[in-house]
């Protein structure tokens, strides 16, 4: 293979590449010309140049003006792969099976916003066969290997994503997640794998696995680009029957007082070097102040249970149904004996099966209300090649243990790099939180990336400084100047409803802050006018389906409006009418209303002495 001059750049990267006219959308033919899937088996096919050629002019076509193309497209000319049972337009989708031919003319829903967004598709990637199995050796196109250590698996079913990823390829890929495969991949190669609330994204296009429980997941090298490319691709589809629309009334963080469960039953299955890897991460998180509880695990054990020992395996018969008909000698051995068991089933199982998954999902997330999330290895343990051809389903099945139940009860997911074992191989924790908290998992996923400043993936590189911050967009960013400050009097206001702080900082040097009369509990006003100051205040991140019940409560003169911050920033923000200032004290010479109330505190202390 020639040298890539591109390999390991993440988005932050190309972008700046592309701004800087250091590369043009030409380099990415180089770039597949570079790449051969007869030599590298995490790919299943790779796009020609031709294809290259259509998905540039097809971005031309879309560029309205050559000024600011980043702010156009956030992935603007950015590379990336796709496993082989999602659709990309000019590819066949093959699901790991040869008896699949046809060419698909239609974008999957995530690839065709990915693709307006400015990303290019480069290749599309192995799998365990239909996305069943987590180990990465159930394929006619061979066993990916580990990209630390060839004898050992890669993690499957989305084996070929983590690979291309963890080896620098593309800076961001698509897989799938129904039992754990968009998870067990990343821990195994040490990137980042996003597991999405179930209907974050639109599964229109994915050929399924299970169709009520698959995800299309992102692996990346960071948690910032795997969160920038979630953004994009987040959409509600009307097309897709499982497509969801976000509630908008969740927390876009933890709690400043992190509170983290862990099973009180832990099974390495006797891998010490990964237990003692998971154990020194719990104490590295007791180390920075966070809370960590033990939880009965049972629950959770017996909802895995039911993804594979139970009736939900006759959703993946139906899924292949027709094929399994006509082409089962084109079936990997161990996938058929998994999916025919499928046939064993009745209705009567099916339904008492979806009541048992109800009452278990309902009581692990009463268990996980009182946490900011559920810490766990990804895997328990890892083999090599040779071990899980020997016993490809018990083994596959440790793999699963702590994946397994994520779907099945409707949670969200992040998988993180967290250092390495004694062998020098990967480990990862997975942090498992209630549907719709992606943003707070993947705040605390950077926050965790930065912290431990790992290599990336399996490259000579750390996290780049520049990399990208989103913003959510299912929060507004509130000021607070007054009685809502942490420690205050109303901040219950915003803690009652999820609401969480995001920094300290100050408004722009045209502010004065009153003391109004007559207000219980005291509060201040804030006023704009031209020769004022700064005046500190509170940023906090309110959900956006909880900001009117918020603001309902602000009493006259108060109200809510724009503020201006010292870096020219402009937040939603309290302000006063002005009939509220004529007989109100200007306290701006304090610069805050928390060193007022201090002052005022000492003066009523001096009085009554």
């Amino acid at each position: 293979m020639r040298e890539i001059k591109t390999l390991g750049w993440t988005v932050s990267e190309w972008q700046t590449a592309y701004l800087k006219k250091e590369i043009q959308l030409d380099n990415l033919k180089e770039l597949v010309t570079a790449i051969d899937p007869q030599q590298d088996c995490a790919w299943i096919s790779v796009a020609s140049t031709d294809l290259i050629e259509q998905q540039i002019q097809a971005l031309n076509a879309l560029t309205k003006n050559t000024e600011n193309l980043q702010k156009q497209f956030p992935l603007y000319g950015v590379p990336f792969a796709v496993k082989d049972n999602i659709d990309v337009t000019g590819f066949v989708t093959t699901a790991a099976c040869k008896a699949l031919t046809q060419i698909a003319d239609q974008d999957a829903e995530t690839v065709r916003l990915l693709k307006q967004a400015g990303a290019i598709v480069i290749g599309k990637t192995n799998l365990d066969q239909f996305a069943t199995g987590l180990v990465g050796t159930r394929s006619p196109f061979g066993a990916v290997p580990n990209t630390f250590k060839s004898e050992y698996v890669s993690g499957g079913s989305s084996s070929g994503s983590a690979s291309v990823v963890a080896r620098g390829f593309v800076p961001f890929a698509l897989g799938t997640d129904t039992a754990g495969s968009g998870r067990v991949p990343a821990g195994f190669n040490n990137i980042v794998g996003l597991k999405p609330t179930k209907g974050r994204f639109s599964n229109r296009g994915l050929l399924p696995a299970c169709k009520t429980l698959d995800c299309i997941s992102i692996f990346a090298l960071t948690v910032s680009d795997a969160e920038l490319v979630a953004n994009v691709v987040e959409a509600y589809d009307a097309l897709d029957s499982y497509s969801r629309k976000h509630p908008k009334n969740v927390p876009a963080r933890f709690s400043s007082k992190m509170k983290f469960a862990v099973p009180a039953q832990l099974n390495f299955f006797g891998d010490i070097q990964a237990e003692t890897a998971f154990q020194k991460t719990i104490q590295l998180l007791e180390s920075l102040n966070a809370e960590i509880t033990s939880i009965d695990f049972s629950d959770f054990e017996k909802l895995a249970a039911q993804l594979y020992q139970g009736s939900w395996v006759a959703e993946r018969t139906a899924a292949v149904e027709a094929l399994l008909k006509t082409n089962a000698n084109d079936f990997d051995p161990t996938v058929l004996e998994i999916i025919q068991q499928g046939e064993k089933y009745t209705a009567i199982d099916a339904y008492n099966a979806e009541y048992l998954k109800q009452d278990l999902a309902r009581k692990i997330q009463e268990k996980l209300a009182e946490f900011d999330a559920l810490i766990v290895p990804t895997t328990p343990t890892i083999y090599t090649i040779e071990q899980v051809q020997q016993h490809p389903i018990e083994y596959n099945a440790h793999f699963g243990t702590y994946t397994n139940f994520t779907n099945l009860a409707d949670l969200s997911a992040l998988a993180l790099p967290a250092g390495f074992r004694a062998d020098h191989l990967p480990f990862g924790i997975t942090l498992i939180a209630p549907a719709w908290h992606d943003a707070a998992l993947a705040h605390f996923g950077k926050a965790w990336q930065n912290y431990l400043a790992l290599k990336l993936g399996a490259l000579d590189k750390s996290v780049p400084s520049n990399s990208s911050t989103v913003i959510s967009p299912h929060h507004i960013r509130v000021a607070v100047v007054g009685a809502h400050l942490t420690g205050m009097p109303l901040n219950f206001q915003l803690t009652t409803r999820d609401a969480v702080h995001v920094e300290t900082t100050k408004t722009s040097k045209n502010y004065a802050l009153y003391a109004l009369n007559g207000t219980i509990p005291p509060k201040p006003g804030l006023a704009r006018q031209e020769d004022g100051q700064s005046i500190i205040v509170e940023l906090w991140d309110v959900p956006t389906a909880r900001f009117g019940e918020f603001v309902a409560e602000i009493p006259t003169p108060l109200g809510m409006g724009n503020v201006e911050l010292e870096d020219g920033r402009w937040v939603k923000g309290f302000i006063c009418e002005p009939y509220g200032l004529g007989d109100a004290e200007n306290i701006s010479h304090f610069g805050g209303w928390r060193a007022y109330i201090q002052h005022r505190n000492s003066q009523t202390a001096n009085t009554t002495l």
